[in-house]
Parts: structure tokens; sequence; C-alpha cells
């Protein structure tokens, strides 16, 4: 089969004009950059859906995946070409990759092999500069509370919570001293850089309904605290204006193609195993008004992504899932089930491309708790295997079999990386079927639950824990948001995406595990509290052999 980049450089995009025109958008709806992308002006374009019934909602998720990840992107690209091919209007909502992770460890971030975006390059670098317009807007914000710190202090800031932030895996970054030098060169304290998607200036442009509401969440971001514990915020640092000036474009969700010339929304790029991991509010909420159907995708595994949307991204959007799509690959299952081990970088052990039924029917037990965790939330889960040619029809049938007993509404067979749309059909006939059953969405928890409850909850019901272990400094930090109003929030959970538990060595379904809560944050512009859990890094580091060193002109 030809490599990704020959795929991709052997279509030849369609205007993205035409590909406006398919959902009734015309070029007044448009920020042209260039023939193949652009922005698409929110205002405007809603009101060509003005008065038709909103689409039907599905999100993609996944099993605990590999270091490899299990195709999630990939699917939820062929879905879309798969569901318009059958006739059923879809647009295909996705996150905008972290340049991070796109040249270090994951590559490419734009599908593969025939479920691809076009302009794929171009997806995967920059596009129409968002992301720069976030570590802009954040870095502005620090800059400014560190000079009103420098100028007087008039606002008596003892205690700067916002952090700096960079769209690059950079690990000496992580903590860092700012301010050697003497006093000309600012307060000396110890500082540190998060990776862009995971600032909550990221995570306010993708929850914002507009550009009011964004102006709005950015006031209340709170940057700092002051000697008596009262929380000093970007609007009391005047920095919450200029905020919203750099990201005035950025808001406006990215209008690009797929290989066959379907409309696909890219917008905001939230990371999942930090922050809540999904496209924006603005692009789905666009999407729902133009099309019959709209396949959206959430980050890693459905206790993480997944998880989030139905409890944070729906509380704000008032959409309702009505399926969601479980990606599972034969090999990742039977690693969970205890087969060889995946590393970035090197081939695939032998162990995992060989039939083993029997480590494939005990992984099963990471997809079945994968299923339960949608079904938890009144979703119709349709398991997807993604499939690849080491698969055996013994395996496959087995994954269906084990699925389908823990109340998968459909299993099927994904073929869409080898043949595009026309290899997902059956995933599309599956969903589309799905869909038609009862409308039972509900959130897990309540909003006027502790945030202590709501942690708990979602470990243990989500993750099957047993409890969890909450720090001394954690315990502090939930008293002290309780008492400045912020318990209603709901929770981000921060862990490994690579286990049910915090624990990353965790494979397959663990039992009798506790989840370590470290820290609490607050993002109270984006409306939630977040519990980094175990080890969890906000800014990652490159791999010795990273993406980046197979880019070349």
């Amino acid at each position: 089969m030809p490599s990704d980049q020959e795929i991709a450089q052997s279509v030849k995009p369609q205007d993205i004009r035409e590909v406006a025109a398919k959902i009734g958008l015309t070029e007044d709806d448009l920020d042209l950059y260039g023939r193949t992308k652009a922005k698409i002006l929110p205002e405007a374009a809603a009101k060509r859906g003005a008065g038709r019934p909103e689409a039907r909602y599905v999100v993609v998720t996944a099993i605990n995946p590999t270091p490899l990840g299990e195709g999630k992107t990939v699917t939820s690209i062929g879905l879309g070409q798969a569901m318009n091919r059958i006739g059923e209007k879809t647009i295909t909502c996705l996150r905008q990759a972290s340049l991070g992770p796109a040249l270090g460890i994951k590559g490419g971030a734009a599908g593969g092999g025939r479920a691809q975006l076009l302009p794929s390059e171009e997806v995967t670098m920059h596009l129409t500069g968002d992301m720069h317009a976030v570590t802009a807007a954040n870095n502005q914000c620090a800059a400014m509370a560190d000079a009103h710190v420098y100028h007087g202090n008039e606002l008596g800031i003892d205690e700067i919570q916002l952090r700096r932030v960079l769209d690059v895996d950079d690990r000496p970054l992580r903590m860092i001293v700012q301010g050697l030098g003497g006093h000309a060169n600012g307060p000396l304290r110890e500082g540190g850089f998060d990776i862009t998607a995971a600032s909550e200036v990221m995570a306010i442009l993708a929850l914002a309904r507009d550009l009011e509401d964004l102006r709005a969440r950015l006031g209340r971001m709170v940057v700092a605290f002051t000697g008596d514990g009262k929380p000093v915020t970007a609007e009391d640092l005047r920095a919450a204006g200029v905020m919203a000036v750099l990201l005035r474009e950025a808001i406006k969700p990215n209008l690009v193609q797929n290989l066959e010339h379907d409309p696909v929304f890219v917008h905001a790029g939230p990371f999942g195993n930090i922050a809540h991991g999904n496209s924006s509010v603005v692009a789905d909420r666009l999407a729902v008004s133009l099309a019959d159907w709209v396949v959206t995708e959430a980050g890693f595994g459905a206790d993480l992504g997944a998880e989030k949307m139905f409890n944070i991204k729906c509380r704000v959007t008032g959409l309702r899932p009505r399926v969601a799509v479980v990606v599972a690959t034969i090999r990742a299952l039977k690693m969970h089930g205890g087969v060889g081990r995946v590393r970035a970088g090197r081939p695939l052990p032998k162990e995992l491309t060989q039939e083993h039924l029997p480590a494939l029917r005990k992984g099963c037990g990471n997809l079945v708790k994968h299923i339960e965790n949608v079904r938890l939330h009144g979703v119709a889960p349709v398991v997807a295997i993604n499939h690849f040619p080491t698969d055996t029809a013994k395996e496959i049938d087995l994954v269906r079999e084990i699925a389908l007993e823990a109340g998968a509404a459909a299993v099927a067979v994904s073929d869409v990386y080898a043949d595009g749309g026309a290899g997902g059909r059956a995933l599309a006939e599956a969903v589309v079927r799905a869909a038609d059953g009862p409308d039972s969405f509900h959130f897990l928890y309540p909003d006027d639950a502790s945030p202590e409850e709501k942690i708990r909850t979602i470990c243990q019901q989500v993750y099957g824990a047993d409890d969890i272990e909450l720090s001394a400094l954690a315990r502090r930090q939930l008293r002290r948001f309780t008492d400045l109003g912020w318990g209603g929030f709901p929770v981000c959970m921060a862990k490994t995406h690579l286990s049910l538990s915090a624990d990353p060595a965790l494979l397959g379904r663990p039992k009798g595990f506790t989840v370590p809560v470290r820290e609490v944050r607050a993002s109270v512009g984006a409306g939630f509290l977040y519990a980094l859990c175990g080890d969890i890094a906000t800014m990652p580091g490159l791999p010795k052999e990273s993406g980046a060193m197979f880019y070349d002109l």
C-alpha cells in the first residue's frame, strides 16, 4: 500500500468553496485561506441552518490505547466518508492536533491511509494559526501578571498560578527559575511551561459558545492569589481584553476536507489526558445545524475524552450523543491480555501479530469496561474493530462475541484505512441502526455534588477503582475552591491514557486499585476543576527518535 503521504498527494483537493456548498455555505460565510482551507464565520453560517432539525450526534472514542494509538482519528474521518457514501449528510468535527505530539511520538495528525484530511501537511502544521494565537494569549496574560508584581503589585499578588505555554514537547521547561539576573529582569520565582493544548486558554476556546462568551470566560480566569487568599483574575489585570483580541480569529472554526471531499471542521485542540480533549462547542453547534449527522472525536479512551465530553462539554452544548463508536484493535487487546509490549519507534512484537485467543479474551476486559462506560451515560455503544492484515477470523469473531455479550449495540470491522469510505460502510450502517434506539443520555453526577464526590464517582464508576486517595495538598485545594464558590463545577480528570487506573502499568481491566489525587487546579474561566492523578506531566518530552526527524521539504 502507498504511504500516507503518497496517498494524500495523489488526491487533488476540491476548491474549499465547493466543499462548503455541500452543506449550504457560500463564499460570504467564509474567510478563505487559499483554495483548500477556510475559516467559517459562525454568525453568518448559523443563519443557513436556521429552522433545520438538529443533526444526530455521534462520538468516536476507544479502549485504552497503546502508545501508537488505535486509529480513532482514522476511524472518525473514515466514518464520515462512509456516512456520506450511504447518503447520510454528515460533517466530521475534529480537534486540531498539537504540534508537540505530532512532531514527537505520534507523527502526522491528519488521519492515515485512505481516511485522511486535506491539505494533510497543513492540518498537522499551523493550519490557520489558532495554536499560536492561544499560545500568545496565554503568555501575554502571564507576562502582565509578572509585570504587575514588578511595578508595585497593587493587587497584593502573592502566588501566581498561570504558567507559560509552548506548542512543542520540551521537558527542560517543565520546571524553571525565572527572573535571574537581578531586579531589572523581574521577580525571581519558580515557574514552568505547559504545552499549549493543556492550557486553560485552549480549554476556554473549545468551550466558549461565541466571541462574547469567550471574552467573559477569559475575564474569569484565575491567574493568581493574593496574600490573604483572594483570587486575581485576568480581568483584574486588564489582560482579558487583549487576550480576546488575540483570539478573535481563532474562535472561527476551520473548514477542510477529507480525501473524498466531504466537509470536515477542525477546531481547538485541548489534550485528552489533561484537559477535556474535545473539539469546540462552536464547531459542533454549527455542524448540527447544517447536516443530518455530526461525527466528533473525543481524546484517548472512553475513561478520558468521552467521559469529559459527556459530563463537561455536553453541559455547555446541550447536545445529546446518540451513539459512541468504541475503537479497538486486536493487537491492543492482546497487549491488555499480557502479551507483548508496544513501544513507539520500535517494531511491533511478533506476539501481537500472531493469533493468541487466551490473551485476546483476557484483554477484552478492557473493551468490556469501555462499553459499560458508554452505557453508564445512556449512550448506545458500537464497537469498531480497526482491521489490520494480521487479524484472524477467529480473533474477530471472539471480539464480536464478547462485545455483544457486554451490551454493544453492534460490532463492525472497519477497513477505512485501506479502503476509505467503502471500507466503513458496515460501521456506518451499524451507527445509523444504533441511533434509532431510545435517547437515554444523562450525566454521571449532579452539579450540586461536592468536588470530592464527583472525583470519587468518576474513579469508582468509570475506572473501576476501589476508592480515591486525596493528598493533603489536594484536600486543602478542594476546601479553598469550595469556599470560593467553585464547588459546583464539573471535574476534569488528568491521568494516564494507557490504563483505566492512574498507573500506566496496570493494563486490561484492573481491580483493587486506588486513584491517588496529588493536586487539584481550578480552571474558572473554562468552568471546571481538574484533578492531577499519579505521575502526569503537563509538558511532554521528545523521544530519542521523534517524528520531527522525518519531515523535510
